[in-house]
């Protein structure tokens, strides 16, 4: 459990470990597990809430034994996760991102030739050139048998290898970029589903190919003082259908018509630029594979924050007969290998608990970006903080790392918001006549506010322990002096420890702090991708239908990655100058905006 578990990737070796205490504000966040051995009963930093083989058992601060650490304990809790599962969703989400091409098995001789297993690429003067193939590729043949061979073409010498109705890519992204559904896309262009979900597939890898040329070698070389990303997470309704053969009236034994499925978003909140967008579902897991780890490692008696497919939740191991020493009993184990016999009757694959998602989603961020500080926004969702404050643990400890929660009253009509955005701004105008402020600038008015308010008010209470003053989480949110027309007033609140900072800097810091990049791109999926689209009415107006419902994640993944790549490339809105710039643009990985055929056809 507090074991490091080590991986390599791209052929560097690395090591997670995020079984410690998540506060902030504790002397032990972000510290590994220690046993004191130079004290009496070898008291250790952590200890585990419960015994036996809990599901619910969270890791429980104990006190400083020998206090060198500065700093106070506060007896926190924190929900242990499975360091070997976040290894493998790192994994898995490395895995979906990465296009490798297809390696042939050239023969470049007759058989019984003398100069058998030399190739033109290794013995060229054993070869002729023979000018080139219909597909732009070079053409050899030996000079010896007079066989001839044609090379497979580059991506550069040819975009339609393997591609047939090449022509109707751009009109089958416009497509899918403008909602309209599967069905009316085939029948406009004349195509098969299982084409039209092919072509999605081959877009899907240029879209791969076209960020590894364009973002990956811009973030190798550009360092940032300072990034400030902005990371939600959005809810669909997975359409749930039985495989082919597993559907009919005999079959009565049926799961959930639709799954919630999470989406996780991270965007900077500056440049509105989406690092990743990933789904929680792994559709390449298989029951068969759960079912052998858990022979071979007995992992249905082990906690689930040991197991290797903990991220699963209910499907972390397979059932396996009760032994004597049990406490399970036969008709519950039946229950348990029933629900697993009818999952492998629906669509491949199974749901990803989402804060192992965030854990890996933010790891692989931070290795991507390279940022001397780190600001985070996010709503109230604990999956969010806590994979923040594990994957940042050793920025936050140093002050290199802060995290503002940004909290919205969702029941407030669209009406009210805009009615606070009015008064919200001819009141600041008036506090600034009175106090005598030479500005009508409302962004520097409220930054004179912020800085009233922060001479007296603090996001943390200070806690008197014996004669030492301690710091801890106030949980007491200040509203934005500045209301937007879409949420009214909203307000702020810092999970992190600011005392080190003078107000002037702390004002500045909340003005920042905005959820509007990921609610925006948000919006472009609902608005854009049909299958990621919200409820429709049902005719009758009692209900809610899911017709358009994606029903394999996969294809709901290939539609967020085209969907990112045009967003962040080819999509240019307005700026605060009037020039018109896309996302990649206003964060300085690229000094134009691309089309679709640049996306399609690597240009």
């Amino acid at each position: 459990m507090y074991r490091p578990v080590s991986f390599f990737l791209n052929e560097k070796e690395y090591k997670i470990q995020y079984n410690f205490c998540g506060n902030p504000y504790c002397k032990w966040h972000g510290l590994p597990q220690e046993k004191f051995t130079s004290v009496k009963g070898n008291p250790s930093r952590y200890r585990l809430s419960g015994r036996g083989k809990g599901e619910n058992q969270a890791i429980i601060c104990n006190e400083d034994p020998i206090g060198i650490v500065k700093g106070i304990t506060w007896g926190c809790t924190t929900s242990p996760v499975s360091n070997w599962s976040v290894a493998e969703e790192i994994k898995r989400l490395v895995h979906i991102e990465t296009i490798k091409d297809v390696e042939p098995n050239y023969q470049f001789h007759k058989e019984g030739c003398i100069n058998e297993g030399t190739t033109p690429l290794e013995d060229v003067h054993l070869f002729y050139k023979q000018g080139k193939s219909k597909t732009n590729s070079q053409v050899w043949q030996c000079k010896t048998c007079k066989k001839k061979t044609s090379l497979m073409p580059t991506r550069k010498q040819s975009t339609t290898y393997h591609q047939k109705r090449n022509d109707i890519l751009p009109s089958l992204v416009m497509d899918l970029l403008n909602r309209t559904p599967v069905t009316r896309t085939c029948e406009k262009l004349g195509i098969g589903v299982s084409t039209y979900y092919h072509k999605l597939e081959w877009i899907y890898r240029r879209c791969i190919e076209f960020v590894e040329r364009h973002e990956k070698p811009a973030f190798e070389r550009m360092e940032f003082p300072v990034m400030w990303l902005n990371t939600d997470k959005m809810t669909y309704n997975l359409n749930n259908v039985r495989k082919k053969g597993q559907g009919g009236k005999g079959f009565d034994d049926v799961e959930e018509a639709q799954f919630p499925t999470q989406i996780v978003v991270t965007a900077d909140v500056h440049s509105k630029y989406v690092f990743r967008s990933d789904i929680a579902y792994d559709w390449n897991i298989d029951i068969n594979d759960i079912k052998l780890d858990t022979v071979l490692m007995k992992e249905d008696h082990l906690n689930e924050f040991c197991r290797k497919h903990g991220r699963f939740k209910k499907h972390s191991f397979y059932p396996m007969p009760p032994s004597k020493n049990d406490t399970q009993t036969e008709w519950e184990y039946k229950q348990t290998l029933q629900e697993f016999d009818r999952r492998e009757k629906y669509i491949d694959g199974l749901h990803v608990n989402s804060t192992y998602t965030t854990l890996a989603h933010l790891w692989l961020i931070k290795q991507m970006v390279k940022a001397s500080e780190w600001r985070f926004v996010t709503d109230k969702d604990n999956s969010l903080m806590t994979a923040f404050s594990r994957v940042f643990a050793n920025e936050i400890r140093l002050a290199e790392a802060h995290h503002f929660i940004s909290m919205v009253d969702r029941s407030k009509s669209l009406k009210q918001c805009n009615q606070e955005f009015k008064d919200g701004r001819a009141d600041l105008l008036s506090w600034g006549n009175a106090m005598m402020h030479d500005t009508r600038s409302i962004w520097q008015l409220a930054y004179l506010y912020l800085i009233d308010v922060f001479d007296t008010k603090q996001f943390h209470e200070e806690v008197m322990v014996g004669s030492q003053m301690y710091h801890k989480w106030a949980e007491s949110p200040i509203e934005h002096p500045i209301p937007t027309r879409d949420k009214g007033f909203y307000y702020v609140d810092c999970k992190t420890d600011l005392s080190s900072l003078e107000p002037k800097e702390i004002a500045n810091l909340v003005l920042n702090v905005s959820d509007y990049s990921t609610n925006n791109f948000m919006q472009q999926i609902r608005r854009r991708l049909s299958i990621l689209e919200r409820p429709l009415v049902t005719a009758r107006g009692d209900g809610k239908s899911y017709i358009y419902a994606n029903f394999n994640p996969k294809y709901a993944q290939y539609a967020l990655t085209i969907l990112r790549t045009f967003y962040n490339f080819c999509e240019a809105t307005k700026d605060l100058d009037g020039e018109k710039r896309t996302p990649s643009q206003r964060l300085g990985i690229t000094d134009k905006q691309f089309d679709l055929k640049d996306i399609l056809y690597l240009r």
